[in-house]
């Protein structure tokens, strides 16, 4: 089967995905209730009782929301790097010694044929992290609640069969939005959110021909919308590219509901 997954939920509401192999399944994120992550996995025909692990990717709320209660409740192991463990144990609550594991940056962990990198990101959190997933020559990246896209990130998730990246804003829609400007400077800032605009040329320095689709994630439910970060994304796209390049197809996530299952294996 190779390498499959579903983006349970993507927005400032609530983040999950799930990736699994032949024999590896994790779950990437809790930051709904657990009850709602539980309703969202079996639309995808599995549950929670199946994973090997829940992989953090930093202590905001809208990333940890139901991460203690689904881990408590399936007897889950929890990875984390130590300063994310740090900020996380004053809100998610008691957890077993033996499921607080500790994964630094960089590090690669194997759940069955899965293996999982580990990548630092720029966002203002303790010690916030991408991920990539491997399973012989396929390759998954995850990159969310970045800043900006650094050389080294754009190393680690460079040549991906499907990338899974932030467009989290347009630029105007959130200069002429209601937020405070001092949130605003938050999300305009490395270490805040990727707008559509960066999204797309990080996209073009990243992609290759190997690159089949981009899911395009965290979208601001106030400061952006799925067809206009599409459009722009694309735009950026089409001014670097030549007329016979190659091009991954751009896809949706919801903050509501789960992409259906994609196969790395499939065109």
């Amino acid at each position: 089967m190779g390498i499959r997954f579903s983006v349970l939920a993507s927005g400032s509401t609530g983040n999950a995905m799930v990736v699994e192999s032949d024999e590896g399944k994790v779950l990437i994120d809790a930051g709904l209730s657990a009850k709602k992550v539980e309703q969202l996995l079996k639309e995808r025909g599995t549950s929670a009782a199946e994973l090997n692990a829940i992989l953090v990717t930093h202590e905001h709320a809208d990333h940890i929301k139901g991460l203690g209660a689904i881990a408590r409740k399936y007897d889950l192991p929890i990875y984390a790097n130590e300063k994310t463990w740090a900020a996380l144990d004053q809100q998610i609550g008691d957890i077993a010694e033996a499921n607080r594991c500790v994964m630094q940056t960089g590090e690669m962990r194997e759940f069955g044929s899965l293996q999982v990198e580990s990548y630092g990101i720029s966002h203002d959190a303790a010690e916030p992290v991408g991920y990539c997933f491997y399973d012989g020559e396929e390759k998954l990246s995850l990159a969310t609640d970045l800043g900006y896209m650094s050389s080294k990130v754009k190393e680690k998730i460079q040549d991906s069969d499907a990338l899974v990246l932030e467009s989290n804003h347009d630029v105007e829609m959130l200069r002429m939005g209601k937020y405070p400007w001092n949130i605003k400077r938050r999300i305009l800032s490395d270490v805040g959110h990727l707008s559509n605009e960066a999204a797309g040329i990080g996209l073009f320095d990243v992609m290759t021909t190997k690159t089949k689709r981009v899911y395009l994630a965290h979208l601001s439910r106030d400061h952006n919308l799925m067809d206009l970060a599409r459009l722009t994304v694309n735009n950026m796209l089409e001014e670097r590219l030549n007329p016979d390049d190659h091009r991954p197809k751009l896809m949706d996530t919801y903050y509501d509901r789960a992409t259906m299952w994609d196969r790395l294996d499939e065109e």
